[in-house]
């Protein structure tokens, strides 16, 4: 297998894009008028009808979708073909409301494993890797795609699912496993946890395809250096479809959208108007291709910017920045904007393992924010007046980064909660 999964469409020119998309947003604004009433609905609402839509820039004349929509319209409410064309549904936790569903045919699922397929080849995997998926299987959709995916690129699939950490390394010395699909914090624990056991020798991994979480650059350089690996960033969600909706390339300069399968959008996540390219702000998504369970200008709530140009492996997809996190997962403490993300690369830079937590509080009427750190094994037999030192430096930096003050603490190794699927950052007290 070559340089591409599918070269002719990977490689298409911008007007060959744009074509399928037009096709396809006129396509699917049709049926889902004619076949989804909460969809009618809504566009009745905005005043719109399927002639109003003749081209790409019509989309801004669409109503948005959110994920309360979907929850209010659980579980059948957006579903766009006969409930017997349906193979399989995946679904949200749920732990922070009622759940929201997704609905697949064995078009659809083709298609999820495409994109997967496509992610695979572009981080160099073959018909001779063997691939060790230790997203979750079940309702998330994690571990499925990229399983179908790895199968479509002929690699050998082992569908490890998350957690059982001894079973996960013995199946990775005994096999051989080569590429690791998981999210990048369990990826962050399996590195610690191959680094105890001595085994690092063993490890055959060559490359990381990580996920489902926002994280920062200084993180991926801690994992392809511990182990030894290049990491490559993986972007999905359950709404649209799982992991492959986008994918970094060896550039790893942006991941590549699957944009013959959807239309991205940046829009400004206070007033809602599309931004330039190149401009931050949130990610909305119109799955055009979705024969179930289409969903038109769906706001991800993620945090990110767009670029167009041509990258240098030679694919012509739009590709969308790292993710920086989501308006959702933003803290504001004493009126500043707080990502975790921040606070990560941070405490990398400082030489801190990645294993932290912040805890958000308000006392006396004023918000307060603590950060967990974990030491490191050494730091944790060094003297307390070393420790103390480490915590004025870590603070100092955050006061730079940030603008705001936050305690910092230095903890036991291990003693904050891992995390097989993904982490928990942030405890916001002010919300119990």
């Amino acid at each position: 297998m070559g340089k591409y999964f599918q070269e002719e469409i990977e490689t298409a020119s911008r007007e060959k894009i744009e074509q399928i998309q037009t096709e396809g947003l006129l396509d699917v604004v049709k049926r889902v008028y004619e076949n989804v009433p909460f969809y009618r609905k809504k566009m009745v609402e905005k005043g719109v009808t399927p002639d109003d839509i003749k081209s790409l820039k019509d989309i801004s004349k669409l109503p948005f979708l959110t994920k309360d929509d979907l929850r209010d319209a659980y579980p059948y409410g957006l579903l766009a073909v006969p409930l017997k064309n349906c193979v399989r549904i995946h679904s949200t936790s749920g732990t922070t409301g009622k759940r929201v569903v997704d609905f697949y045919t064995k078009k659809d699922i083709d298609m999820w494993e495409d994109g997967c397929a496509r992610a695979l080849v572009a981080a160099g995997g073959t018909d001779e890797d063997v691939v060790h998926v230790a997203y979750g299987y079940g309702l998330f959709t994690g571990g499925f795609g990229l399983n179908g995916g790895s199968q479509k690129v002929g690699s050998l699939t082992l569908p490890m699912s998350s957690g059982n950490t001894d079973r996960q390394l013995q199946f990775m010395t005994d096999l051989g496993s080569t590429i690791l699909c998981c999210t990048p914090s369990y990826a962050s624990y399996l590195a610690e946890s191959i680094e105890e056991r001595g085994i690092k020798d063993q490890i055959k991994l060559k490359a990381g395809i990580f996920g489902a979480e926002a994280w920062s650059e200084d993180m991926r350089a801690d994992i392809e250096n511990r182990l030894g690996i290049k990491a490559y960033d993986i972007y999905g969600l359950t709404e649209i479809e799982g992991p492959g909706v986008a994918f970094e390339c060896e550039e790893q300069n942006g991941m590549h959208i699957c944009e013959d399968y959807f239309i991205p959008e940046i829009v400004d996540p206070d007033t809602f108007e599309p931004v330039p390219d190149g401009q931050i702000g949130e990610l909305v998504f119109t799955s055009f291709a979705k024969e179930a369970f289409p969903l038109i200008r769906y706001r991800t709530k993620d945090i990110t910017y767009i670029t167009r140009e041509k990258c240098k492996c030679g694919r012509t997809h739009a590709r969308i920045h790292r993710l920086m996190g989501r308006s959702d997962d933003m803290l504001i403490v004493k009126g500043v904007n707080v990502y975790p993300s921040q606070v990560e690369e941070v405490l990398i830079k400082q030489g801190m393992p990645a294993n932290y937590q912040l805890i958000v509080d308000r006392v006396n009427n004023s918000d307060t924010m603590e950060v967990l750190v974990e030491m490191t094994p050494e730091m944790f037999s060094d003297k307390v007046s070393s420790i103390e030192s480490k915590e004025k430096d870590i603070v100092t930096a955050l006061k730079s980064m940030l603008g705001i003050y936050a305690k910092v603490k230095l903890v036991e190794p291990k003693s904050i909660t891992r995390s097989e699927g993904k982490a928990v950052r942030v405890i916001d007290k002010r919300k119990i």
